[in-house]
């Protein structure tokens, strides 16, 4: 009897998993689907077309929302690939008392509400690019990359430095040892030891980038709009199929990164306890 109650338990455990599996995910299909609607509003289905899509290219304000998240997630992912990366291997390579307060700093932006960073962030843009005449501060790309790198970069610390605890350090040791410069030693084996949790990170770094709604709605400037903070100011006039169309765009685009980042991971043999390990700051 008790094999019985158990396997009707198990049996409505899957049926509970898979209705809010459903419910979780609905949302995702129904503006998959709706990206393929006619109509002119989202809500109003009338039809199967390919038109939402073209006006990704055939409208100027989309089109430049769109690239300019674009160009602000490749800068970005780059900016926290060099950062990141440079922070990891110290932390795993150099560790002493300062790689706990470190890790601390980076927990901390790691952990902080974007609202906070963005109303932190403002002001001092603000008073970088017009009280003190930087004019790269000034610039609508310059400011959302900066705001966009400041937790891809701790992200990508914690993946390089999850890599490199987990290898050797014999073979930069021997490289040190065979009177190679620090230079051709990081070029040459350091560099290669972290290029795939480098990779991983920085396709990360570009898929934080693309969703970063908070931080750009503060710090963007007239003409460099990016995408969400167009869809955010398009739900005053009712949200249309087109921008359904960008957001599948989008969702296959990071849907892609994060398989790439999961087969890079998987393949450079870093395990899923290493990284949350290091996440966690062990």
């Amino acid at each position: 009897m008790s094999g019985k109650r158990r396997a009707a338990s198990d049996v409505a455990l899957g049926v509970w998993g898979v209705a809010v599996f459903a419910f979780l995910f609905a949302p995702i299909v129904v503006v998959v689907m709706s990206s393929f609607n006619s109509g002119r509003l989202l809500v109003a289905w009338q039809g199967f077309s390919l038109e939402p899509f073209a006006a990704i290219v055939s409208k100027p304000a989309i089109r430049d929302a769109v690239l300019v998240s674009l160009q602000t997630g490749a800068i970005a992912a780059v900016v926290a690939s060099i950062l990141g990366m440079l922070a990891g291997i110290a932390l795993a390579r150099r560790p002493g008392k300062w790689a706990a307060w470190f890790i601390a700093l980076l927990l901390l932006v790691s952990v902080t509400p974007e609202i906070v960073d963005a109303v932190s962030l403002l002001p001092w843009l603000v008073f970088l690019g017009q009280d003190l005449g930087l004019p790269i501060f000034n610039d609508g790309i310059a400011r959302l990359v900066i705001g966009h790198s400041l937790f891809s970069t701790a992200v990508v610390s914690y993946i390089v430095r999850a890599r490199l605890i987990g290898l050797d350090a014999r073979l930069e040791e021997a490289s040190a040892d065979l009177y190679a410069p620090p230079v051709r030693t990081f070029l040459r084996i350091t560099l290669p030891l972290v290029a795939p949790a480098v990779l991983a990170g920085a396709l990360l770094s570009f898929t934080l980038s693309l969703d970063n709604t908070v931080i750009a709605a503060f710090v963007q400037v007239s003409g460099s709009t990016p995408w969400p903070v167009y869809v955010l100011s398009a739900l005053r006039s009712g949200l249309r199929p087109e921008i359904a169309a960008v957001s599948t765009v989008m969702l296959v685009l990071t849907l892609g990164a994060l398989a790439v980042v999961w087969a890079v991971l998987r393949r450079s043999g870093d395990s899923s306890n290493q990284i949350a390990r290091t996440l966690a700051g062990g």
